[in-house]
C-alpha cells in the first residue's frame, strides 16, 4: 500500500491551496480585463459626476451586510452539529468561497465547509449547507415570481394551480422512491430533527439577506440616474434574480449570467445598456471578488483537522 510521507503531504496541501487561489485571482482577472461590454470611459464620467464618500460607503456597507447575513446563517444552521463562534464561520464561508469560485454551481463550496469538520460529520455539513443554499434560493424564487407578476409576465390564477398541482404529483410520486438510500420522505424526517428555531431563524435571516441585495442593486441603479417607479424597478431587480439563479453557471462567470438576463428585463423597460452592464459587474466584485479575495487568505492559513 503507498504511503505519503507528513512533509510530502504538507507540500501536497500547500499545492491544492495555492492551486485554488491561483485559480481563483486568474478568473476574476480575466473576467475584468477581457470583458468587452465594460466601457471603463462611460463608467469614469458618471462617476465623477454623481461620485459621493458616503453613498460609496452605504453600497459597501450593504455588502458587508449580505456577507455577514450569510455568515449568521451558516453559524446559526451548524449549531445543531456544534456551536462555533462568529470567526469560525467567518473563515468557514469565505474559505468555501474562494474554494466554489470556478467550480460548476459552487459545488467545491460544499467540500470546502465539510474540510472544518470531522469525517464523521460530511454528510450533515453537505445537508446543512444544501438547506442554507436552497432557503436562499427558495427566496428568491418567491420574490422572484412576485415580480414577475407585477411587471405582468404571468397570471395569478395560473400559478397557483400550477403549483399546488405540480407540488401534488411531485410529493406522490417521489414519496417513497429511493435513490442511493435517499427519498422525499427520509430528506422530510432529516428536515425535522433540526429545531424549528434554527429553521426559523435561517429563513429570516435569507430573507434579510435576499433585501440587502436587491436593494443594493436598487440604490445603484438610482446612483446612475435611472429613474423608474420603486416597485417596477425592485421587480426587474427579482424576475433578474430569479431567473439567473435557475440557470447552472460557474460563480465566477455569475455576473456575466445575472448581466445577460438583467439585459433583456432593464432593455425592456429602457436602461441603458452600458449602466446594466456595469451595474451588475460591480454588485459581482463587491459581493463575489473581494469576499472571495478575502477568503484566499483563510484557505493558506487552513490546517486540514
Amino acid at each position: 500500500m503507498l504511503t505519503i510521507s507528513h512533509k510530502a503531504k504538507q507540500l501536497l496541501v500547500l499545492l491544492i491551496k495555492l492551486l485554488i487561489v491561483g485559480c481563483a485571482f486568474y478568473f476574476i482577472y480575466d473576467q475584468l480585463a477581457h470583458n468587452d461590454q465594460l466601457n471603463w470611459v462611460l463608467f469614469l464620467e458618471k462617476f465623477n459626476k454623481n461620485k459621493s464618500v458616503l453613498g460609496i460607503a452605504f453600497i459597501i456597507l450593504l455588502s458587508i451586510l449580505n456577507r455577514f447575513f450569510e455568515i449568521l446563517k451558516w453559524q446559526n444552521l451548524v449549531s445543531y452539529i456544534k456551536p462555533i463562534s462568529l470567526f469560525e464561520a467567518m473563515n468557514q464561508v469565505l474559505s468555501a468561497l474562494t474554494a466554489g469560485l470556478f467550480t460548476p454551481n459552487g459545488v467545491g463550496e460544499y467540500a470546502g465547509k465539510a474540510l472544518f469538520f470531522d469525517k464523521s460529520q460530511t454528510k450533515n455539513v453537505i445537508f446543512l449547507n444544501l438547506i442554507c443554499n436552497g432557503v436562499q434560493v427558495l427566496v428568491s424564487l418567491l420574490f422572484g415570481i412576485i415580480g414577475l407578476l407585477y411587471l405582468g409576465y404571468f397570471k395569478w390564477d395560473l400559478i397557483i394551480i400550477t403549483t399546488i398541482m405540480g407540488l401534488f404529483i411531485i410529493g406522490y410520486a417521489f414519496k417513497k422512491i429511493n435513490i442511493k438510500g435517499y427519498s422525499i420522505e427520509k430528506l422530510v424526517q432529516k428536515l425535522n430533527e433540526i429545531p424549528r428555531k434554527i429553521h426559523l431563524k435561517n429563513n429570516f435571516l435569507a430573507v434579510c439577506r435576499y433585501l440587502v441585495l436587491s436593494h443594493q442593486y436598487y440604490f445603484l441603479f438610482l446612483a446612475f440616474d435611472v429613474q423608474l417607479p420603486y416597485f417596477t424597478l425592485m421587480s426587474a431587480i427579482a424576475s433578474v434574480y430569479f431567473l439567473a439563479s435557475s440557470l447552472p453557471t460557474f460563480q465566477f462567470l455569475d455576473f456575466a449570467v445575472k448581466g445577460s438576463v438583467a439585459l433583456y428585463f432593464f432593455g425592456i423597460l429602457g436602461v441603458n445598456e452600458w449602466i446594466i452592464v456595469f451595474i451588475s459587474t460591480i454588485i459581482w466584485f463587491l459581493n463575489l471578488v473581494l469576499p472571495a479575495i478575502i477568503g484566499s487568505y483563510f484557505v493558506l492559513a487552513f490546517k486540514h483537522k
